[in-house]
């Protein structure tokens, strides 16, 4: 299985995104845009002249999406500024001798401005655009907390290095399956607060708009909101013994069965909003597959050498599925959305999703009976914990 492991990292995939080497003596860093290597090496970086939340913000940012920190001597990007008063800062290339990257934030909490700078560091070097702003504020993700590690919690909602948490849930009750309406400060997830049975519940919190929208007998699990926010796919067995991915409108209306496997669980969507990838069983054998949203036949998607694969999440940009394997431990593996290639086991986890810019994912790590979160650059397999806010912290959805 090493052997085999070794293989997969040495795979080249067609991707833009940037493939960093490090500079060679004197030599400038080549950025090549056209493929990607897992397991690459990060763009060395060194940086001058932050303290306190300023500097740790921008370690933690630009470390998680594939930058290291180097002397000024050994990099070719050379990062300089202070945060006296505000976050001023300025990005020269050392090899071309010029700045290419000179701001000044106002306005703002220090860590909200070095946020905005870590962002456009990143689109100033690569040519894509950072993760650490989402519509002008701080990026978000949501998770569970349970404060015991396991019963009862609440969902949360922070910013996506977890700072800044608020509990976004009343329920105090078993919660589960965060899922962002796109474009709005909104979620769908699990509640047993009525009945004692899991429901689906939809919450707006800017209007405080809060309602059941799958509220059937057995279980309702697993809502995944549709890209353009207007529908909810979600695993129900109202109709049966079996669990099956059913899709409606946002508010609840217009159900539709999409399945009738063994065992469907853990819908996700196609950025396109076309097809709803899914983990299931096809010959009591765990697999992942796919559905046109619309209807119609449901197509295996192969997992070759990964066994028992679920929890999958689609990349923004459409070209990869994350998803969990369980092989012993419990693994985050990623692979072309085709299916062309195998899947390549980037590191111990578990519940990945995806980061706007398609290369960071933040996941759940277990730590003896309890989970932390921890966001991951997929290609360097750079990671970094975030801050516990409870005992228990798990299932993330990055907002988009």
């Amino acid at each position: 299985m090493k052997n085999y492991l070794k293989i997969c990292l040495a795979i080249l995939f067609a991707v833009s995104v940037a493939n960093f080497t490090h500079a060679q003596g004197d030599q400038p860093i080549v950025i090549q845009r056209e493929g990607t290597t897992f397991g690459m090496k990060p763009i060395p970086v060194s940086l001058d002249g932050f303290s306190g939340d300023a500097e740790s913000v921008l370690k933690f940012d630009l470390y998680v999406q594939g930058f290291s920190f180097v002397s000024a001597a050994d990099a070719q990007y050379q990062i300089s500024g202070n945060n006296s008063a505000n976050v001023i800062g300025n990005v020269t290339d050392k090899f071309a001798k010029k700045v290419i990257l000179s701001r000044s934030y106002t306005g703002g909490s220090l860590r909200s401005e070095a946020h905005a700078f870590a962002n456009e560091i990143v689109e100033a070097i690569t040519g894509k655009p950072g993760i650490s702003l989402l519509r002008g504020s701080t990026a978000k993700i949501a998770f569970k907390a349970q404060p015991k590690g396991s019963g009862p919690g609440e969902i949360y909602i922070s910013d996506f290095d977890g700072h800044n948490s608020q509990v976004a849930t009343p329920e105090k009750t078993i919660v589960a399956a965060p899922s962002w309406v796109p474009g709005h400060l909104a979620l769908c997830y699990n509640s047993y607060a009525m009945d004692n049975n899991p429901y689906i519940f939809y919450h707006d919190y800017v209007s405080g708009q809060r309602k059941v929208i799958a509220r059937y007998g057995g279980s309702n699990i697993s809502p995944s909101v549709s890209p353009d926010g207007g529908k909810v796919a979600m695993v129900l067995d109202k109709d049966g013994d079996r669990p099956n991915i059913y899709v409606a409108n946002i508010d609840g209306s217009n159900l539709r069965r999409l399945t009738t496997g063994e065992e469907d669980s853990s819908p996700c969507w196609s950025p396109d909003g076309k097809w709803i990838c899914f983990a299931t069983k096809i010959s009591e054998h765990r697999c992942l597959a796919k559905v046109p949203a619309s209807g119609g036949e449901v197509q295996r998607i192969p997992t070759s050498g990964v066994l028992n694969p679920t929890e999958p999440d689609w990349s923004p940009d459409g070209k990869w599925i994350a998803f969990t394997s369980q092989m012993g431990d419990f693994n985050i593996c990623v692979m072309p959305a085709d299916g062309s290639a195998a899947p390549v086991t980037i590191t111990n986890g578990e519940d990945p999703s995806w980061a706007p810019n398609s290369r960071t994912l933040i996941f759940a790590r277990r730590s003896g009976w309890t989970y932390t979160l921890s966001v991951l650059d997929v290609f360097t397999k750079q990671a970094k914990d975030i801050g516990r806010i409870s005992g228990s912290d798990s299932e993330p959805a990055w907002a988009r």
